[in-house]
């Protein structure tokens, strides 16, 4: 394999990721979208590539994020070669707010000490620019291709991505023979796959009062403790005799777990005895199990941790599911691309799962091979601080250069 093509294009990559970060994408609620498509588009079309942009229809937009619905969402689609078979490069352009506790402005990247500083460095911009590099090297080689190259550039996956990849699967209907989505797992880590989630508010109807004379009142908060604390002792107990069979960045991720408390609500006054409670369950599933199971357990649990309270009313709402996805880790394409990334990098790259959510999902629902697998510093996406390891992003464009020749030459 040569890399010479790719060491020639670093200095271009770092200059269009320092372009795409200084881009304030900012998701919720989905700013700056053109500015940032209308800038990838002059990239790709300046490499020669065939462009499409994809405008995701506003009442798409509101069935799934209501609130987000007046900002316009777009897709990138790009294309280059012809044939199968076709290797999808994608990446999600949107990233979390800035937040506090920034030592450097957010938006205005720099490089020190050998590492690209700020938002979306790392997630995912960085795998964005690599995959641009590595198809800029192929075009510069004249290599001829045996197949495709696409590229996809999607918004939204900060909110669960119905609206980006979602839309670009279900709606659009891309079927590539193979995928890689540039989510930041690290070039010596690809994901095979990532958790799922269920989110439900337990909710708690009693009878408010005046906080002098709490005898005439039920107190909602009070029986959401109760429920809430059973829920803690017993469920998360429960959770325990479960553990997945596949390999994860950290070892205690091998079982689901549950987070409560995440958003409480019904507190209106300090002298009112709540009539209303609630707390969120976020509850996370490993690919082994099903989301349809996972959502009756949680309901059926509360109920039974309810059955006692008799001056209360208690409600279960599913508020979010999003399944688990999984590659099967003897497939031919996660073996080639793990040989290709030894190929690189003198050593085998573990397979492992992600514990938050991916786009992957979209793809494995229509049965395409997908794994996840781009440049990334572990604990500092969304973080203040946020940067990317050039050497890490030189490393990722290598591996996309070398798995295209692998795939389609």
């Amino acid at each position: 394999m040569s890399v010479d093509y790719v060491a020639r294009n670093v200095g271009w990559g770092l200059k269009i990721l320092k372009d795409m970060v200084a881009i304030p994408t900012t998701n919720p609620p989905g700013e700056h979208y053109w500015d940032f498509v209308k800038y990838a588009r002059e990239v790709l079309e300046s490499l020669g590539v065939e462009v499409r942009i994809i405008e995701v229809p506003a009442e798409y937009v509101r069935e799934y994020y209501p609130d987000y619905a007046a900002y316009p969402r777009y897709i990138v689609y790009a294309k280059y070669g012809e044939g199968k078979p076709v290797l999808h490069f994608n990446g999600h352009y949107d990233v979390v707010p800035a937040g506090s506790g920034w030592t450097r402005k957010p938006f205005d990247p720099v490089v020190e000490n050998g590492k690209l500083y700020g938002r979306g460095s790392t997630d995912m911009k960085g795998g964005i620019a690599s995959f641009l590099v590595a198809l800029k090297s192929v075009i510069d080689s004249g290599k001829k291709l045996g197949g495709g190259i696409e590229v996809a550039l999607v918004p939204d996956e900060e909110i669960g991505g119905e609206s980006g990849t979602g839309f670009l699967v279900r709606k659009v209907g891309v079927r590539p023979d193979y995928v890689v989505i540039g989510e930041p797992s690290g070039s010596e880590s690809i994901w095979i796959g990532h958790k799922g989630a269920v989110w439900a508010l337990v909710e708690v109807y009693g009878r408010q009062a005046h906080g002098a004379t709490p005898w005439l009142g039920v107190n909602a908060f009070e029986y959401m403790v109760k429920i809430a604390h059973r829920f803690m002792t017993e469920y998360e107990e429960y959770l325990k005799s479960r553990k997945s069979v596949y390999e994860y960045n950290d070892l205690r991720g091998v079982r689901p777990t549950v987070t409560i408390g995440g958003e409480v609500k019904g507190s209106t006054k300090i002298n009112v005895v709540p009539g209303y409670s609630a707390f969120s369950i976020d509850r996370r599933v490993v690919p082994e199990e099903r989301l349809e199971d996972v959502e009756k357990e949680m309901i059926d649990f509360i109920k039974k941790a309810s059955m006692d309270l008799r001056d209360v009313r208690v409600e279960v709402k599913i508020v979010n599911k999003q399944p688990p996805a999984i590659t099967d880790p003897n497939s031919s394409f996660v073996k080639t691309v793990q040989e290709t990334g030894e190929k690189v990098l003198g050593k085998k790259p573990r397979l492992t799962v992600c514990l938050g959510g991916l786009d992957m999902r979209f793809y494995t629902d229509a049965n395409i091979p997908v794994v996840a697998y781009g440049p990334g510093a572990i604990g500092v996406a969304h973080a203040a601080d946020e940067y990317l390891p050039i050497s890490e992003f030189e490393k990722m464009a290598k591996i996309y250069y070398a798995l295209i020749e692998k795939l389609l030459t």
